[in-house]
């Protein structure tokens, strides 16, 4: 358009000055002003076409060098398009290409405390689940930054994927994931009504050596969380949830929204408490501080609900001559005494029973690699390393020594609160602090005290952790 403007005004200018010079002939006829008048308009005249021939000359220049700058960008963008894909690097996308890739967010697989789940397909075919993470500026804001630090650089055959991410002004955070096509594990190992199956097809009964594949592939994504990456990577909220089943049933670890990451050389590191009932580490509970220790005491309530097909904790009614009173049922504890009684394989969960062919010293072996990772003292569960060597068969395990199933009390301090109406308040007041003071001294010997902490201070502190098991997330 500019160069367009600039031919039109040389253009209208020469016939302008010719025009000038006819009229000037006529009026002049040969004189002597109408000679310096023609000199002075050929001049001008010269002067247009000569400065018209370069510029349209620099103008084709610059036309050739943006062609060439364009182009060269181009194969920029593409090339470091590519080389982001093969290092793994997750790609920033637009929110209305996410919603286009979800249909406008009309098939929603997921919900949890972190936010919703939506399949979706991006422009190539690839079929993607985007996370949607909405809670205030500093929450959401928060976990939207763990999920990525701690999942963008990593790359293991047992980890979710992360395609990409997208930010809204709105405290509304995206983040686009491989998807994968089985679902959750607690749908393959926890019955569920038939209602459930029939209205979500990824669920059933994983098989015995598929549960032994799916134990052993958590525990390498953990040991390559652990010590394989250039910072420590704490997981946080290891559970079946947040394990998916690709479609060979291999087993994929996800959900990063509280982890963190931690300094090769720190032994712990002190964080907010979060998590879910159940799968809570005894020294992150007390407010102790956390390690990858924690990650192996979840894994171990895993491995056991693996193993039985049922839940750690579980609440149920009981009949006595007082009423009804709502105890909890502690699968850890009961493994452990039909462990001694032997009769491991009352443990296992019936529909494997039913369908045969399990050894009952894998059984055995899975029971101790399982209580070694929930003992009490996070000193004395082994690395996820030693737990993969024990599950792939490089190395034999030991008995694992008998431990303080502090849970049992910390779920104790919550029954009486079902119990009758006269008389529990004024127990709990005296019962609470003894029973969080007793836990906690089990596990000092093994954690310190965070710093600049008094006996006071801790005990509180404390106590409001503790009450957190009791109430589910």
């Amino acid at each position: 358009m500019e160069d367009r403007n600039a031919n039109i005004i040389a253009g209208i200018s020469i016939i302008n000055l010719i025009v000038f010079i006819i009229i000037a002939r006529i009026i002049l006829k040969l004189t002597e002003p109408f000679f310096l008048i023609l000199g002075a308009c050929v001049a001008a005249i010269l002067a247009i076409i000569v400065f018209y021939f370069i510029r349209r000359r620099f103008q084709s220049r610059r036309r050739n060098l943006e062609t060439i700058i364009a182009s060269e960008g181009k194969e920029l963008r593409i090339e470091y398009s590519f080389l982001r894909k093969v290092a793994g690097l997750p790609t920033k996308f637009r929110s209305k290409e996410l919603e286009e890739a979800t249909d406008n967010w009309k098939s929603m697989i997921g919900q949890g405390a972190s936010g919703s789940v939506f399949k979706g397909s991006l422009k190539d075919g690839t079929a993607v689940a985007v996370k949607r993470i909405q809670h205030g500026e500093e929450r959401g804001g928060n976990e939207f930054r763990s999920e990525i630090s701690a999942i963008a650089s990593v790359q293991h055959v047992n980890l979710v994927r992360l395609f990409g991410y997208c930010i809204q002004s709105n405290n509304l955070h995206f983040l686009v994931y491989d998807f994968i096509p089985n679902g959750a594990l607690s749908n393959w190992i926890f019955p569920r009504p038939s209602s459930a199956v029939i209205n979500n097809n990824c669920g059933g009964c994983l098989s015995w050596q598929q549960r032994l594949k799916v134990a052993t592939d958590v525990a390498k994504a953990l040991s390559y969380l652990h010590h394989d990456c250039r910072s420590k990577v704490l997981h946080l909220d290891v559970k079946p949830e947040n394990i998916l089943l690709d479609k060979n049933y291999n087993a994929i670890v996800s959900d990063f929204g509280i982890s963190k990451l931690m300094n090769p050389d720190d032994s712990r590191v002190v964080a907010s408490m979060r998590g879910t009932r159940g799968y809570i580490a005894p020294e992150w509970l007390l407010g102790l501080g956390i390690s990858e220790k924690s990650d192996v005491f979840s894994y171990g309530i895993v491995l056991l609900e693996l193993i039985g097909g049922r839940r750690s904790v579980r609440s149920i009614d009981v009949v006595d001559g007082n009423g009804s009173k709502r105890k909890f049922e502690y699968f850890p504890k009961i493994v452990t005494e039909k462990l001694k009684a032997g009769k491991i394989m009352e443990v296992v969960d019936q529909r494997l029973l039913d369908l045969g062919d399990i050894d009952e010293n894998e059984v055995r072996k899975m029971v101790h690699v399982a209580l070694w990772c929930i003992q009490h003292k996070a000193r004395r569960r082994p690395s996820m390393v030693q737990v993969v060597k024990w599950l792939e068969g490089l190395a034999a395990v030991e008995q694992p020594p008998e431990t303080t199933m502090m849970v049992v009390d910390l779920l104790a301090i919550g029954n009486d609160e079902h119990g009758e109406e006269g008389g529990w308040q004024n127990r709990n007041k005296r019962r609470k602090p003894g029973v969080v003071a007793r836990v906690a001294s089990q596990i000092t010997g093994c954690l310190p005290l965070a710093p600049n902490s008094t006996t006071s201070a801790y005990r509180s502190k404390s106590f409001t952790y503790t009450m957190s098991i009791i109430t589910p997330r």
